[in-house]
């Protein structure tokens, strides 16, 4: 297994406290057992690692920049652990790094280890580097001794905290969206924690929308949640249609100038909502109603004046 470990971002090579820790399982990001084809493909066609096979107990980890994702231009630190007694030295590769990277004992007989960060040393992602994911290859004295899939996101990309869906008088929910009936109001909100420079609305689409809806920054729809502190909010609201079938629908939206399409699921789900009539149509049937009585008034009057002026 490998884990990811959250650092402070830093321009330079000097380690720093870690601010905090994060170990988890990431897919794609899984130490390999054996060195076969999987340990030796990536993003960008790079070579094969070493034909040795690494010890299973054997376990590589990296210190990330603020968070669990790995951008391109991104400073990074490794550590391994389980290293038999008396190793020396692992040398890190891969085709995502800008150089090899050296780790040695944090003491000597220890089993784990310590990054060697000598001035000018560049020990980070290569900038401009493609998305994708790239393999990772540790070795002590020309055998392999774990190996690993490194996920990257491009440089300076969308970081999608929630896109979601509710109905207008609910808070939309932080993890999924609502279901939502035919015919109702309902309410959509993106957050992005990495928004592009002067990109203040987005485009939704869906095949429950009549048209495609505008969510902006600094909208009334945004919900106000503490949870999207440090995020670009964009909220709007529209109408689900009508004569939408009940089921599973695809919601989408392009940022970061046409860069970004992020696609999310709503479920429509319910009898549609039953709509009085417009506002327009109810004053014009209270207008006409207004009008028969006061006719019917009228014409009342002047019957009883046409008899009063025939008696006399």
């Amino acid at each position: 297994m490998i884990e990811i470990v959250e650092r402070p971002r830093t321009e330079g090579g000097d380690r720093l406290i870690l601010n905090a820790v994060r170990a988890v399982t990431v897919a794609g990001l899984v130490a390999v057992s054996s060195a076969g084809a999987a340990a030796g493909a990536s993003a960008e066609g790079a070579s094969p690692a070493a034909s040795s096979s690494p010890s299973a107990s054997v376990r590589l980890t990296y210190v990330v920049p603020q968070g669990l994702r790995l951008e391109a231009g991104d400073a990074l630190w490794f550590d391994i652990q389980g290293m038999p007694p008396g190793w020396d030295a692992v040398t890190v590769t891969s085709p995502a790094l800008v150089e090899p990277i050296t780790l040695t004992p944090v003491k000597k007989g220890a089993t784990q280890s310590v990054q060697v960060d000598r001035p000018g040393t560049r020990h980070r992602i290569r900038s401009g580097l493609r998305a994708g994911t790239y393999p990772v290859t540790a070795t002590s004295h020309g055998r392999t001794v774990a190996t690993a899939r490194l996920k990257v996101a491009a440089e300076g990309s969308a970081e999608i905290g929630r896109f979601v869906i509710s109905p207008r008088d609910a808070l939309p929910g932080s993890d999924g969206s609502a279901r939502v009936r035919p015919g109702s109001e309902v309410r959509v909100v993106l957050t992005d924690l990495q928004a592009a420079p002067n990109e203040h609305s987005l485009t939704v689409t869906s095949p429950i929308f009549k048209s495609p809806l505008t969510i902006r920054t600094g909208s009334a729809d945004d919900p106000g949640c503490k949870c999207d502190d440090g995020a670009t909010i964009y909220a709007g609201h529209t109408r689900v249609r009508d004569d939408v079938p009940n089921g599973r629908y695809k919601l989408t939206v392009v940022s970061h100038s046409g860069q970004q399409t992020t696609t999310r699921r709503v479920t429509v789900a319910g009898k549609p909502v039953a709509h009085g009539p417009s506002w327009v149509t109810s004053g014009a049937v209270a207008a006409a109603g207004v009008a028969l009585v006061a006719g019917a008034g009228i014409a009342l009057r002047r019957r009883r004046t046409r008899k009063a002026a025939a008696s006399a």
